[in-house]
């Protein structure tokens, strides 16, 4: 088999690594074998069931536009693998992509270590900015917290924990203190945790871990922040409290002109003047997505391309997201948990109609496609989100 770009992702979508499965073990095993490049480098280690992304993205070009070379590692993608690591904004080429994969699939198969598709990633990514010499990276966590394999790091310069709510209760818990003790998991000792939510738990564990606790309110100006949503003012005021904290050499000024060009594609992203993309995926997502929309466009009717995946609380987020006068349309994506036509339909409480194209859709309304990072690939043209 060619081991290029295509045939590293077949490998990595294959029925014995796409699952997760969280823990340590695997991941810890594999990296010692690569000689532990984790254990070279600086990490700001970002947690929290909505805003990991934004927050990531902001740190990560304040950085790099400073001089500092900066990794970035964020999931999932939307077009390409390439997306979720990259160096001062480039990408990880396709070839050091599918180089990577295999060196280390091999490594753990060699050695009988069974890694799931986002164990490699994380390795892959790990063993990457260590052999570029990066100087800071900025961690988004996969899946909570505690065993998610970024967590493998035994320091970081900080941790972050956005805002907490419920996503993935069977891992995670059923409770809003249970996934903050699993997000909590990533503070480390004697390192600050930013948080804009006083959990308990969060508290507990800093102090267990002797690690200063700032709890940061939601008051920075957005004006200057290209990224725009109603939710972008907490994360922007969690973002630079770590980056005033870490970096007090990097101006205002600096800072604020960073902030223009900060990218987060498919989070309330307006493309056209009646065309917004938003990766908003569980019942917290499309509450911000509909304040957002109400804030911003609060005469402007609207209209919703919407799939959802099984997994999902998709009842109670279309009863977020939809109000009457809404035109609601449903797309059955491409993946083996995207919601029938049928289910999403029987769990709606208003009249729909299943989504044929962009062109089908009222010409007088604001579009706005959402409900699952999965589906945007086959409705979004890559060209006007990047």
């Amino acid at each position: 088999m060619e081991k290029n770009y295509e045939n590293a992702i077949k490998l990595l979508t294959s029925q014995g690594k796409f699952y997760i499965n969280l823990g340590l073990e695997r991941i810890s095993k594999v990296l010692e074998l690569l000689g532990n490049p984790q254990d070279s480098l600086k990490c700001i280690h970002v947690a929290g069931t909505n805003g990991k992304g934004s927050v990531c993205s902001i740190i990560a070009t304040i950085l790099s536009r400073h001089g500092i070379k900066t990794g970035l590692y964020m999931s999932p993608h939307i077009f390409d693998y390439t997306e979720r690591i990259n160096i001062n904004g480039e990408e990880i080429s396709k070839e050091n992509f599918a180089k990577y994969v295999f060196e280390i699939s091999s490594i753990a198969d060699n050695n009988k270590i069974h890694l799931t598709e986002f164990e490699i990633l994380t390795a892959v990514m790990f063993k990457y900015f260590a052999d570029n010499n990066v100087e800071v990276v900025v961690l988004e966590t996969g899946l909570g917290g505690r065993f998610d394999a970024t967590n493998v790091i035994k320091t970081n310069l900080c941790s972050i924990i956005t805002h907490i709510d419920f996503d993935h209760t069977d891992r995670l818990g059923d409770t809003k203190s249970k996934i903050a003790y699993e997000k909590a998991g990533i503070i480390k000792p004697n390192s600050p945790v930013f948080t804009s939510e006083g959990y308990e738990e969060i508290k507990d564990k800093a102090d267990k871990e002797d690690s200063l606790f700032i709890m940061v309110p939601p008051f920075e100006d957005t004006t200057n922040l290209s990224l725009k949503g109603t939710c972008q003012q907490a994360n922007l005021s969690l973002a630079l409290a770590a980056v005033r904290y870490l970096f007090p050499e990097i101006s205002e000024n600096e800072i604020q002109e960073s902030l223009k060009q900060v990218k987060n594609p498919c989070r309330f992203q307006l493309v056209r003047d009646d065309l917004i993309i938003d990766a908003s995926h569980n019942p917290n997502g499309v509450m911000a997505l509909r304040e957002s929309l109400d804030f911003y466009y609060p005469n402007r009717r609207k209209c919703f391309v919407f799939g959802c995946l099984k997994t999902k609380d998709y009842k109670k987020m279309m009863q977020i997201l939809f109000e009457k006068g809404d035109d609601i349309y449903f797309y059955h994506f491409n993946n083996q948990n995207s919601c029938t036509i049928k289910e999403l339909q029987e769990s709606c409480e208003f009249d729909s109609k299943i989504f044929t194209s962009l062109n089908n859709l009222p010409n007088d309304s604001l579009k706005v496609i959402c409900g699952s990072f999965y589906m945007l690939s086959e409705l979004v043209d890559p060209s006007l989100v990047r």
